[in-house]
């Protein structure tokens, strides 16, 4: 771990860093993606509760960095902290797994938004043959130069996120000045075949959940941060620019294109929408900016996705096998990083073999980070019990209640997906306990949660795979 202190970073950086996490490839299509299932009134009602939710998650996040500012392992070893180490280990993975899809997920979209433009075209909706090729070239090059140093990957970042938010807020601009009441009030409560109100709210949730996706992304750099306070402070202030760039995003497209019309645009929905308003070189515009926002995100999330797998594989402490808790000369995660990039290479050939797109991805994606999430607010929970504090208690089963809403949200086909990628994870657990001369586990519940992970991993197995046609 690297201790120079102007190698540390502060509030401005990290800030930036929260903000590039979150804002990638899913604001661009955010227009269409809660525009397909939710008519107006019900997407207000759906930031509502995301609103809250987040809020509380965002609290619990700074909270656990304010009360155990004596670790550095972040969202992993508050779980760890609080549950022990295999539930810890559960948590770290399921990040790990959610951040490396959500990279692949960035390049299918990076490539079908190049796609769009004429002489591109045989990029297609980015699952192309060319697609895959330039795709990995990209991932690998990406791969390396995050090898050459974390630090260094952070400034190209803070760059990229700043040039990013530019079209994006001339987007918003633009939509204000255009925007139709009229236009919004039409289908407010949806069409028929949206189905009622609850409904609509559902449909809208696990797309306000992936573009919030990245909100903890302080806490899992605590180790390189200046102080606590910092990781608090940049994670409230990530929480609210993005929020304001999110809802407005969203909400405002309805008084430009009316909802069924909205729904059934191409995606990404915000360079139609803006073309709508200024002609084509709004599309052109937003285009650009979703290939620099995407690129971007692709280098928030191989730098998080690396950064778990080191923190639960470094030290005595490690929950996978100590192979990857080592840093090369450059500061960086180099044994994490090369297994996580070989993950995405192979999600990458699958998706173009099955052909598998962008929404699969993301919802798969969103799925695996529900749980660690989930059990950050609960043990936020067990510590407002212990301690009696009752705003805090507001705060824990605030956030354990949204959590659990969002697992329920996702539905069951995708948490039982997400158990197959659990119980893969057990061997690596296993492995770094025998490393560490241990049992296998250290309580009778963590017996108790295996066989639950692994009991639901063969029902998912049968339903999906062996008897697909009889579920």
């Amino acid at each position: 771990m690297m201790t120079n202190e102007k190698k540390r970073l502060g509030l401005l950086p990290l800030t930036i860093l929260v903000v590039g996490g979150i804002i990638g490839s899913g604001i661009f299509s955010l227009p269409q993606n809660m525009a397909e299932g939710a008519g107006a009134g019900a997407i207000l009602i759906a930031w509502g509760i995301t609103l809250c939710g987040m809020l509380t998650l965002t609290r619990a996040f700074q909270y656990l960095s304010l009360r155990f500012h004596q670790q550095s392992d972040g969202l992993y070893g508050y779980v760890r902290q609080g549950f022990g180490d295999y539930i810890g280990f559960n948590a770290a993975w399921g990040y790990w797994i959610s951040a490396w899809m959500a990279c692949a997920s960035y390049l299918i979209i990076l490539f079908s938004a190049l796609g769009s433009f004429a002489p591109l075209a045989f990029f297609g909706d980015g699952t192309t043959l060319a697609s895959v090729i330039c795709g990995l070239i990209l991932m690998w090059v990406v791969h390396f130069f995050v090898l050459r140093g974390v630090y260094t990957a952070f400034l190209l970042n803070c760059v990229i996120t700043i040039a990013k938010i530019v079209p994006i807020a001339l987007f918003i601009v633009c939509i204000i000045l255009a925007f139709k009441i009229e236009t919004f009030r039409l289908d407010f409560w949806g069409t028929p075949k949206l189905g009622s109100v609850m409904t609509q709210i559902k449909h809208t949730m696990l797309y306000t959940v992936w573009v919030y996706l990245g909100i903890e992304s302080a806490t899992v750099y605590s180790s390189r941060t200046k102080g606590i306070a910092t990781i608090s402070r940049a994670t409230f202030l990530g929480f609210f620019i993005t929020s304001l760039l999110l809802m407005c995003v969203s909400i405002l497209s309805l008084g430009i294109i009316p909802q069924e019309e909205l729904a059934a645009m191409k995606n990404p929905s915000m360079a139609l929408v803006l073309e709508r308003i200024v002609g084509h070189w709004g599309a052109t515009l937003i285009n650009v900016g979703l290939v620099v926002s995407v690129s971007g995100g692709l280098l928030s999330w191989l730098m998080l996705s690396a950064e778990m797998l080191w923190l639960a594989g470094r030290d005595a402490q490690h929950t996978v096998p100590a192979c990857f808790g080592k840093l090369n000369r450059a500061g960086s995660p180099e044994n994490a990083l090369w297994i996580t990039t070989s993950c995405i290479t192979v999600l990458i050939l699958l998706a173009h073999f099955y052909e598998s797109g962008y929404n699969t991805l993301i919802q798969l994606s969103t799925s695996m980070v529900l749980i660690p999430y989930l059990l950050a607010a609960v043990f936020v929970f067990k510590l407002a019990r212990q301690d009696k504090q009752p705003l805090l208690m507001v705060v824990g089963t605030g956030g354990s209640v949204y959590g659990l809403w969002l697992i329920y949200a996702g539905g069951v086909s995708y948490l039982l997906l997400s158990m197959i990628l659990y119980a893969i994870g057990l061997g690596f657990y296993l492995r770094a306990r025998k490393e560490r001369g241990l049992s296998s586990f250290s309580y009778r519940h963590d017996k108790v949660y295996a066989l639950m992970i692994s009991g639901l991993c063969l029902i998912a197995l049968f339903q999906f795979f062996i008897f697909p046609a009889a579920s």
